[in-house]
């Protein structure tokens, strides 16, 4: 393997993090076509397993191997929750909340896990885990305007702590597989796991038919797409592609640096949001969510031991 580049690993962290939050509105798109979130996850994540199986198949056959013993049941879990849950609950939100509150949301998922390794695995932490706690907790208030009455759809907001849930799953489930097994197969395998979970709930062959063009939705309503030319792009630049630059990222830095810079995700969705979708947040609404982001930051560098896998 080549010497570690920084820039290198920077370069494909900004790259997977512009490609994830691009992907919320191409979703977005997709399922305005006529597809359920169940029916649009289905679909992500069989044809992702796909691609990644053609992927291993020329040029890494190892990966292929099914892990045993400890590996599997890892693997089941990430399948299950990492990827299944997570990608359900993500899609269920975004379709019902303004995207970047979603991804705000979701992003708490560091803060979560900063609370369960001081309070569960009893590690010590620094310091600042109060202060990322609390400027997490009051800026998604603000956000929310709790003093309102909540300001958004209520199944909406439920879906996205679900989503943040199974993201921080995901974080304490992969860091068991520091060297412990080829991030590829681990990757490949969980994609099979949730592959076969979502075809039990929905199963891809109840897939509705869809029209031969669908609306570019917010500023773009007046141009026509193929709904399947906006999946493929879901799967392949907003599922594979970001994975796997991310993947490549960690030979280059700390995996602590590369999930800090991967918050740049919810900044280019609220970004997205106002820009592609006319979605606003007022003033104090904006200061909330950079206090959620500021606490975010801090949960990300409060702990001792560095987090060990990127977002999913």
């Amino acid at each position: 393997m080549s010497h570690p580049n920084a820039r290198l690993g920077y370069a494909l962290v900004v790259l997977a993090a512009v490609l994830f939050g691009v992907n919320g509105g191409v979703s977005r798109v997709a399922m305005g076509s006529g597809l359920s979130p169940e029916s649009f996850t289905t679909l992500r994540i069989t044809g992702a397993t796909a691609v990644f199986v053609a992927y291993a198949a020329v040029f890494r056959r190892s990966a292929l191997r099914r892990p045993r013993g400890t590996a599997l049941l890892l693997v089941i879990a990430l399948g299950l929750v990492g990827v299944t849950g997570l990608q359900l609950t993500y899609n269920v939100a975004i379709d019902r909340l303004p995207l970047g509150i979603a991804l705000l949301i979701e992003y708490l998922a560091p803060v979560l896990v900063v609370l369960w390794v001081r309070f569960v695995r009893k590690e010590e932490v620094r310091p600042r885990m109060w202060g990322a706690v609390a400027l997490a907790v009051v800026g998604l208030a603000v956000v929310s305007r709790v003093w309102t009455g909540l300001a958004f759809d209520g199944l909406g907001v439920v879906m996205a702590l679900l989503a943040s849930v199974c993201f921080a799953a995901y974080f304490l489930l992969g860091e068991h597989n520091v060297g412990f097994d080829d991030p590829l197969r681990v990757i490949l395998w969980a994609f099979v796991v949730a592959t076969v979970c979502m075809n039990l709930i929905r199963p891809i062959w109840t897939t509705p038919d869809l029209p031969r063009t669908t609306s570019g939705l917010g500023r773009l309503g007046d141009v026509s797409v193929n709904p399947w030319l906006v999946l493929a792009m879901v799967v392949v630049l907003g599922t594979v592609v970001p994975f796997f630059l991310e993947m490549v990222a960690l030979r280059h830095l700390p995996a602590t640096i590369v999930t800090v810079v991967a918050m740049l995700e919810p900044v280019i969705a609220v970004v997205l949001g106002w820009g592609w979708f006319r979605e606003s947040l007022t003033p104090v609404q904006v200061i909330g969510a950079v206090a959620v982001l500021a606490g975010i930051v801090l949960a990300q560098t409060s702990r001792k031991v560095a987090l060990a896998v990127p977002p999913p």
